[in-house]
């Protein structure tokens, strides 16, 4: 699939805005793994300034580079000029997707993400194929099946694939005889492999008596394919999910999302996709103010809170680690905490603010080896921390910790707060 053709995006302006500061440096995750100037923020915006100003071919070995970064936005983070480094990057992996192509099982994947009717039935025979073809590890709480897949050529931890999708397990409209109604965008991994979140969240909702839409044509948000470049699925799927959530928007409070990176793509980068695109960058803005992820809506506007304070408190100790799409790109960190502590105690670890080291699905397959440079230092403070469960608003963050914790063999549990906060609500 090649990219969407666009105006070139200006890399020089954000290269010479620059100042080369180095503060970028020591929060850098792919720099902390791999201690290269070239794989730095300030080396990555200074090598796509030459790039435009062609004193640099876009070669393999400018493709490598450029592929290294996690997009985990600490950069932007702690830029005195907030320079958006992760969008620039993203950019230029348009033009690398240009260039060099996709590899076969990446377009497959971004196929299946532009048509999910077809991901439905493959799933449902995944399912089938992993009970029944493969040496599964028993499942326990979030822990997941161990195999291998033959483009990761890695014996890993992976997500298992749930029965019945969470969209294919529930009517369009779930009535809790309540005044107010929300939308639920669930998100792929929590649609077919974490599907507990999504139980989690209906079951908050009828608890609280607001009523439920759950949008049985939502697509993929996209992030996936804008991460790699694909930019010819991130605008099919970005444009049918705003056509449909203009269908039914005002008849909503909210479109709530227990996923830190699908609520940051719809929210925040598909006005960075729609840079020049102005009547769907306005049309995508419209929908902003209706945006949530699932914690911060619940905490902010439902008296969530007040009801988990009459439930019972567990000593069962819970460390929160902050997704970058959740804390850094929409400030949410301090909602889910407000509310799991109600109920569960809260111990952190020394950097919960660290990238765990998922970084896309081109990091997860063809430069695993930095994904679990990055995941080690994690794993290491969720143990140090001694709490038995870790939680994260993020099921990217999810599979990648889960893979962490089996490789450093820490016996910690993940739940996403959706599912604690639902536990807690039924005593358990």
């Amino acid at each position: 699939m090649s990219a969407q053709p666009h105006e070139i995006f200006n890399f020089t302006e954000t290269s010479d805005a620059c100042i080369k500061c180095g503060k970028c440096i020591p929060v850098c995750t792919i720099h902390n793994v791999n201690a290269d100037e070239v794989t730095s923020p300030r080396g990555f915006i200074d090598l796509l300034g030459a790039y435009q100003r062609g004193q640099l071919e876009l070669d393999f070995n400018a493709k490598e580079i450029f592929e290294s970064c996690f997009l985990c936005t600490n950069c932007t983070d702690v830029c005195p000029k907030a320079l958006a480094t992760d969008m620039v990057i993203e950019q230029v992996r348009a033009d690398i997707a240009q260039k060099f192509g996709i590899a076969w099982f990446k377009r497959a994947f971004f196929y299946l993400l532009r048509h999910r009717f077809t991901m439905d039935i493959l799933f449902k025979m995944g399912y089938v194929f992993q009970t029944c073809g493969f040496k599964i590890k028993a499942e326990i709480d979030s822990m997941e099946p161990r195999f291998t897949l033959p483009i990761i050529k890695k014996d890993r931890l992976l997500p298992s694939m749930g029965k019945t999708s969470f969209l294919n397990s529930y009517p369009e409209n779930i009535s809790n005889g309540g005044k107010r109604r929300v939308a639920i965008f669930i998100g792929c991994l929590g649609n077919y492999n974490y599907t507990k979140i999504g139980d989690g969240l209906v079951e908050i909702l009828e608890a609280l008596n607001i009523d439920v839409f759950i949008p049985k044509k939502q697509l993929c948000c996209g992030a996936p394919a804008y991460f790699t470049g694909d930019f010819a699925t991130v605008d099919h799927n970005a444009k049918k999910n705003i056509e449909y959530f203009e269908s039914f928007i005002d008849e909503v409070e909210a479109i709530i999302i227990p996923e830190a990176t699908c609520s940051a793509m719809i929210k925040i980068d598909y006005d960075h996709y729609f840079h020049d695109q102005p009547q769907w960058k306005q049309r995508a803005n419209k929908l902003k103010s209706k945006i949530f992820m699932a914690t911060e809506w619940l905490e902010q506007n439902t008296d969530l809170k007040a009801v988990l304070a009459t439930k019972e408190k567990s000593s069962t100790a819970v460390t929160y680690h902050d997704p970058c799409h959740a804390r850094k790109m929409q400030s949410v960190y301090k909602e889910p905490r407000s509310l799991i502590e109600q109920n569960y105690t809260i111990k952190e670890m020394s950097d919960p603010n660290v990238c765990c080291g998922f970084g896309g699905v081109t990091m997860q397959t063809e430069k695993f080896h930095f994904a679990q440079a990055a995941g080690r230092p994690k794993a290491a403070m969720i143990a140090k921390s001694g709490a038995a469960i870790v939680s994260a608003e993020c099921s990217a963050c999810r599979m990648q910790i889960n893979n962490s914790l089996y490789e450093a063999n820490v016996d910690v549990v993940f739940k996403n707060p959706i599912e604690l906060i639902a536990q807690a609500l039924k005593g358990k």
